[in-house]
Formats: C-alpha cells, structure tokens, sequence
C-alpha cells in the first residue's frame, strides 16, 4: 500500500513507506553482539569501519562497513533480536483472524483466507535465515548477468551466517526521492519502463523474481543502472503458470477477450459451470477503459474494486500460487506510476511478453518441449521392460489369459514395445 498513494491516498501512503526502511533502529553494540556470536569473532577483526544503522525496517537494519581483509566496503544486514519470536506471535493472530473469518463468513471461503496467512508465513519465515536470502541474491545476480540496466550486490559468503548477511555496496539515490532522481539528470520515464520490463522478463523468462520491490529496496545507481536490494521474498512460478501468465496479459494487450477468457477457463481459474461469453464481456469491460490510456488517466482502486466484483459473481477462488506474483505486479506499476505518472504499461509490457510468447509459445517451443519429452523417456528406458513387465503380469492376474506359445518372451515384447515407443517419439521430436 505505501507504493499506492492512487489506492490509499498520498497521507496514508507516506506514513507506510517508513516501515520499508525508516524504522527505528535497535542499538549497534547488540548489532555487535550477534555478529560476533554468529561469525566467531570480534566485529573490528572483520571490519575495519562499522557504521551506526543506515536503514532499519521490520525484520532487519542495514549498517556501512569496510572489511578487514580486503578494505572492501560492504553492507552489513543484522535480524532484529528475537524477531522469530515476535513474528510467530504475530502470525498465531493472523492465523486466529482467518479462522474466525472462515467460520463467521462463509462466503469468504473462496477467498481462503487461511491458505493466504499459511503462504504469507510460508514467505516470510524465509527472511529469517539470511543464508537463504544469500542464496537468492546470488542465484537472482546468476540470472540477470547479462541483462542491461540493472546491478544485484553480490553476497560475502564466508561473512554471512542466519542472522547476517554481508554484501557488496551499492551506491544509489532511492527510487523514492524522485526529485533528486531528477535533479542528477536521469530519465524517470525510461527507469519507469525499464522496472516495470525488468519484472516482467524476470517473471516470465526465469520464474525467479523480486517479490518486494517497493522503493525502499531499489535504488538509482550514478550511471542509470537500478540497483535491487533485500532478496528475503523472491517469487517462484512454473512454466506452465509463466505461460498461462503470458497469454493473459497477451490478450489484454491485444483485446482478445475471448482467447482472455478461454485462457482463464483452461488454466481453472474460472469454474467450468460459469459462461464463457459472459466472463469475456465482464474482462473487456476491464480492460477497454485502461487500453491506450496512461496511468493518469486509471484510477486503480476503482479497478480493483471491479476485479473483486468480478472473481466473486464468477466464484474465482484465491490461487495462492499467484499471490506473490499479482502483489508484486501492483508494486511495481505504483513505482513506475511514481516515477512518470503518464505510463502506458500496455505499451511498455508488449516487447517483453511478446517476446517470450515467440520464445515458448510457438514452433521452436513444440520442438524444444518434445525434445525434452524424448530425453526423459530416454534416462527412464533402463526401467521400462520392468514396467511393462510388471503391468502385463497384472493384467495377466486379473484376466487370467492362456498361457502364451513358447517361443514367445514377455521381456523381448517390453523391449520392443518401449523400443518402438521412444523411436516414435524421436521422430515426433524431430519432425
């Protein structure tokens, strides 16, 4: 909500945005404390420089350092004590909530509100262990190499432990402070373009994305690059949903109802007993006010009022698989909102998913995907004689056939039935 001045109004949203980072902070000696406990030693032994914290937010604070070793300087993130604790408390009442919700309103119940705290937990215990967190940034920075326009600090292995994670720094204006963004000389809208494309490559292209990227973990580096920050909630979604994700905002930018609302159907997001035309109609009365207008011009939370009216006449249920995804979706165009309020995301969207639906949606994706099917059947032929084997003996059991001639060998038949099974599929494959 702090990225959504548009949804919650400016008072309320500036008031929110201290929490991503303007917190109050905890003392810097039990900073001290628990890094010497976690890493064996005193902290002037590792670092030669350590800063009083520089950001503070809910789970963590951010202190300036300089190693010992190397004379690098680096970030240091410290957890909050007994912010495990804190937080269990916190997520008993979320869970109490819910029930009570389920089992006062049961027509709240396709909006599974228990399942929501469940995944919110399920994330968020995550940012507990910044060894995890670690992981993440290395295998985010891994992933965009060779993307333009973005850096990803890259973390201090042999510094690091579950309570502190010891990374490069990054120096950058936050993308917050858009005046200052402006008096150095960048371009807003082309930062707001990119971000909003950097997500949406991420998403579709590697599955793997930044899943809190409010202004308080992004920054504007010197040479317009964005640098990300705090990779303690990352998003995960599978081919199969990347591709259903694709085609949906491929028939909103194209005002393809219908191909919109099959797609929704296919993937079970819409019950089968609702009308599809009907679900076609509801969608374009979404999407026609929002195609060619700029951000301006859109009053998100006049839109997501409607989108609510629509999943719940069409019992949509929450797919918490998608959650992360969508919240991550609403952040990021309110940043790029923020940046140039006069945004096209439709325009801005169109060469990134059209370029993965070229990817993964056409002849070269058939191909690829039947070579992938002809690679698993072929680590799993060692085992096919026995599968087959196995069921023809019980389908021998059940029936109790004649005994077969005595030339004949059950396990010659297996081999050549999966023999020509794979050949087939090659064929397939190739042609």
């Amino acid at each position: 909500l702090s990225t959504r001045p548009d949804v919650v109004g400016v008072e309320l949203a500036d008031q929110l945005s201290y929490l991503q980072d303007k917190l109050p902070p905890f003392p810097t000696d039990t900073a001290k404390q628990m890094i010497q406990t976690d890493l064996g030693r005193p902290v002037d032994q590792v670092f030669v420089e350590f800063s009083d914290p520089v950001a503070a937010a809910s789970i963590a604070q951010v202190h300036r350092a300089r190693r010992a070793d190397t004379g690098q300087e680096v970030a240091v993130k410290v957890l909050r004590p007994n912010i495990g604790a804190a937080f269990a408390r916190d997520i008993d009442a979320f869970h109490f909530g819910a029930n009570m919700i389920e089992a006062l309103s049961p027509a709240t119940r396709r909006l599974r509100p228990k399942d929501v705290v469940q995944h919110f937990e399920d994330t968020v215990n995550g940012e507990l262990d910044l060894r995890l967190e670690a992981s993440s940034a290395s295998l985010f920075a891994e992933n965009t190499r060779n993307d333009q326009g973005i850096q990803v600090p890259m973390p201090h292995w042999g510094l690091s432990s579950r309570r502190v994670l010891t990374s490069d720094w990054a120096e950058g204006i936050s993308l917050g402070d858009v005046a200052a963004i402006r008096a150095a000389g960048h371009d807003t809208t082309v930062l707001a373009e990119r971000i909003l494309q950097l997500f949406l490559a991420h998403a579709l292209r590697d599955g793997f994305f930044h899943g809190d990227m409010h202004q308080g973990n992004l920054k504007v580096a010197a040479n317009g690059d964005v640098i990300a920050y705090d990779f303690g909630i990352m998003g995960e979604i599978d081919e199969y949903t990347r591709r259903v994700y694709a085609e949906i905002l491929m028939g909103f930018i194209r005002r393809d109802y219908d191909a919109l609302a099959r797609v929704h159907f296919e993937a079970g997001y819409v019950p089968r007993d609702r009308d599809p035309a009907a679900f076609a109609r509801a969608l374009r009365a979404v999407g026609e006010p929002i195609f060619g207008a700029d951000a301006s011009q859109i009053s998100m939370a006049n839109l997501l009022g409607y989108l609510f009216e629509v999943t719940e006449r069409f019992g949509m249920q929450t797919r918490t698989e998608l959650i992360l995804l969508q919240r991550t979706m609403v952040v990021v165009e309110g940043v790029a909102r923020s940046l140039d309020p006069n945004l096209n995301i439709w325009k801005a969207a169109r060469p990134v998913v059209e370029d993965y639906i070229k990817a993964n949606l056409g002849p070269r994706a058939f191909l690829k995907d039947s070579q992938r099917i002809a690679h698993t059947l072929a680590r799993a032929m060692p085992l096919m004689p026995g599968l087959i084997e196995d069921a023809i003996w019980r389908a021998r059991q059940q029936a109790e056939p004649a005994p077969p001639p005595k030339w004949f060998s059950w396990r010659s038949a297996a081999i050549g039935a999966g023999a020509a099974a794979f050949v087939a599929l090659l064929v397939a494959a190739v042609s």
